[in-house]
């Protein structure tokens, strides 16, 4: 990996879920994250990533129409009653963290992470924008990935929040796949992303093998992490979840696109790693120095376009 004279130094810590089923209480979810938060503190972690949606099973496998039963996996507050623990930790341990959530606000329904200070304050929040699979269930599926059913698109785009420590932006599972969630952060000097997912092992409605959903979660992260020179904190919700299988791979992966740590376990887990920040400002200012190679005004077509279409007529 590449090292810089001038060292920024930055511990991160990402928290990986193993399975959380059904029957699991938010009490205990919240229990196991405390548990994973003292752990990655005791090792001299400053921010820790939680998964996306940490605090319940991954509701979204299930075709609900009930709406008190489908409400009954969203938060109304943050923080509520039962996950105010975990921010008055934030504080005596004096560790931020992402946490990846389901939020009710009002009649509409988010899939949402927030990004909680080293004083258990709410700095900000995101809104998932790149919502996967169907509105509806699709017959003959070996498992259902309903997200677009009971998640609205975010409204908040891709922000970057200025902290003491760093420069940290946030996004959720299906968002990394995406190379223009990391390039807004990038444009906006981002140090570290830290992502939360819930990704099934099983979830292919076409015949991919199955190694490559490790494969393209890491591919994903490690691109991402290289071209906008930053780092990246992802953490897994893992095992076998409600009889669905889930992938794990939680990692850091730095500037370089190497990945630096990543857990094997399909458990509560946690990794850590010591991150050298200049690493960023030496992409930044060398072979992706955006002021002086990016041409925007060839870059149209993203904008204009959403699903891919002819070739534009040569002059």
């Amino acid at each position: 990996m590449v090292t810089s004279s001038t060292a920024r130094k930055l511990h991160l810590a990402v928290a990986q879920l193993g399975p959380v089923q059904r029957a699991d209480s938010r009490k205990q979810v919240v229990l196991r994250l405390l548990e994973l938060l003292k752990d990655a503190a005791s090792r001299g972690a400053a921010w820790v990533t939680f998964p996306e949606l940490a605090l319940t099973t991954f509701f979204p496998r299930w075709d609900m129409d009930d709406s008190a039963e489908i409400r009954a996996f969203f938060e109304t507050e943050m923080p509520g009653p039962e996950t105010r623990p975990l921010f008055d930790a934030a504080r005596e341990l004096s560790v931020g963290f992402y946490l990846g959530y389901a939020e009710l606000d009002g009649d509409r329904q988010f899939n949402t992470s927030i990004l909680v200070g080293r004083d258990g304050t709410i700095l900000g929040k995101y809104r998932k924008i790149h919502i996967p699979g169907d509105a509806a269930t699709v017959s003959g599926a070996a498992l259902q990935h309903l997200e677009k059913k009971y998640f609205a698109v975010g409204d908040l785009g891709f922000p970057v929040w200025e902290t003491p420590d760093a420069k940290i932006g946030m996004c959720i599972c299906n968002d990394r796949r995406w190379p223009e969630t990391f390039r807004v952060m990038g444009l906006q000097g981002v140090d570290v992303v830290m992502n939360g997912y819930n990704t099934p092992s099983g979830y292919v409605q076409w015949n991919e093998p199955i190694h490559l959903r490790m494969h393209h979660h890491l591919l994903s992260l490690q691109s991402a992490a290289y071209q906008n020179a930053c780092w990246i904190a992802s953490a897994a919700k893992a095992g076998v979840e409600e009889g669905s299988p889930m992938i794990g791979g939680s990692a850091i992966v730095a500037p370089t696109g190497e990945v630096m740590v990543r857990t094997f376990s399909e458990d509560d887990e946690v990794i850590n790693f010591v991150c050298d920040l200049s690493v960023c400002e030496y992409y930044r200012a060398n072979i992706f120095n955006f002021a002086a190679h990016r041409r925007p005004e060839h870059y149209g077509l993203i904008l204009e376009r959403t699903g891919a279409g002819a070739p534009l007529a040569r002059p």
